[in-house]
């Protein structure tokens, strides 16, 4: 008897073996980690590409691309207007973040980090848009 169902036992540990390790349901469908990153970048604004972030986190070690592009997203709004003392403060929060948890092994750390860096990215582009908006007026 085991040895008619092992043949279907080993078909589905091979469709199983066979679907992408980095596969994860986000906004309702199923999104490789490099396509979340994309939709990440692909967003309008510092805001809801960190919206899409949260929504989508996997509290492990793929957080650290989701949150590279947050970053980057983010640092569009303030990198070019920073000055020298600015980009220092900066490069001195993101540094803070990468020390916190640098001594805990688990990968949620490097979630945690991510998760950090990408707030203070949030922050300065949050500012910087703010004070775009007040000149303006």
């Amino acid at each position: 008897m085991l040895s008619k169902s092992c043949p279907a036992v080993l078909a589905i540990v091979l469709s199983i073996a066979g679907t992408p390790a980095r596969a994860m349901v986000c906004m309702d469908k199923s999104m490789t980690l490099d396509e979340v990153a994309d939709t990440i970048s692909a967003q309008k604004g510092c805001e809801s590409a960190m919206k899409v972030f949260k929504d989508c986190e996997l509290t492990a070690s793929g957080d650290v691309e989701l949150g590279a592009a947050v970053e980057k997203k983010c640092e569009a709004d303030f990198r070019p207007g920073l000055s020298a003392v600015q980009r220092q403060s900066y490069q001195r929060e993101m540094r803070v973040c990468d020390g916190k948890y640098r001594n805990k092994s688990g990968t949620m750390y490097l979630s945690f980090t991510a998760f950090c860096r990408a707030e203070v990215a949030q922050r300065y582009s949050q500012r910087a848009l703010k004070a775009a908006g007040s000149k303006a007026r």
